[in-house]
């Protein structure tokens, strides 16, 4: 984790809305690391859904640099965006999402289509724990297991960033624990760069760095030595 993947140099973003100007991101500079787990946490309105965005290349900064893998993307035409979140970008919601007459295999492999190295749509189903469910649609399916599928939407790729936002925001404790583990696995086990946005607190235990976000700013960013096994958390 000592190479730099993402670099966003004094990120502001600000929206107009009538007469008022809404400063939703405030002069935000970040490191995020090849292979980390990075949890950003925030109340409501702190910024960290934009900040998200940002980094996910679905919404330009009004004004700062934001650097992926030596590209700048806060200069990149729509075109260069488009390409940034469909190759090297995976996403996980809160609202799973899914097309609900696919079923989850159909669902996945959409995804995988927009690629050209995507890996195997029955092995990811199969490693998120839904091997048994490829061929059911989204209304035969729980919430979790509606979020596991997502998730193997979003793995098949083969994306160098997960993005998830607010991930657990929809599911009950346990099943949500069950989310937290897979996203774990898939940091440690395959390598990717994984970051959450939450305003659940416990969830930062399992962070290998944690960034605070108040009012529209980073107000800390703290490393944990000793992530939490997922599996571990309560909330």
């Amino acid at each position: 984790m000592d190479t730099s993947l993402m670099r966003l140099n004094q990120v502001t973003k600000t929206y107009i809305m009538g007469e008022v100007t809404v400063e939703a991101l405030k002069a935000t500079s970040l490191e995020i690391m090849s292979g980390e787990l990075l949890v950003i946490l925030g109340p409501s309105g702190s910024g960290k859904s934009t900040l998200l965005n940002i980094m996910g290349g679905m919404d330009l900064p009004t004004s700062g640099q934001v650097y992926f893998n030596g590209q700048d993307l806060s200069r990149a035409s729509e075109a260069q965006l488009t390409r940034y979140r469909r190759n090297d970008v995976g996403f996980v919601f809160q609202f799973f999402n899914l097309i609900t007459d696919l079923t989850a295999r159909e669902n996945v492999e959409l995804a995988a289509d927009l690629v050209e190295h995507p890996l195997s749509a029955v092995e990811v189903l199969t490693e998120v724990g839904m091997a048994d469910r490829i061929d059911h649609f989204p209304s035969q399916m729980s919430g979790g297991e509606q979020q596991r599928v997502s998730i193997a939407r979003a793995v098949v790729k083969n994306p160098r960033l997960l993005l998830c936002d607010e991930p657990t925001g929809s599911l009950d404790f346990l099943t949500g624990r069950l989310i937290l583990e897979l996203l774990a696995n898939i940091n440690r086990k395959w390598g990717r760069t994984v970051v959450i946005v939450t305003h659940n607190a416990p969830i930062a235990a399992m962070a290998n760095r944690v960034v605070r976000m108040s009012s529209g700013s980073v107000v800390e960013v703290a490393g944990n030595e000793s992530p939490a096994p997922a599996e571990r958390i309560e909330w």
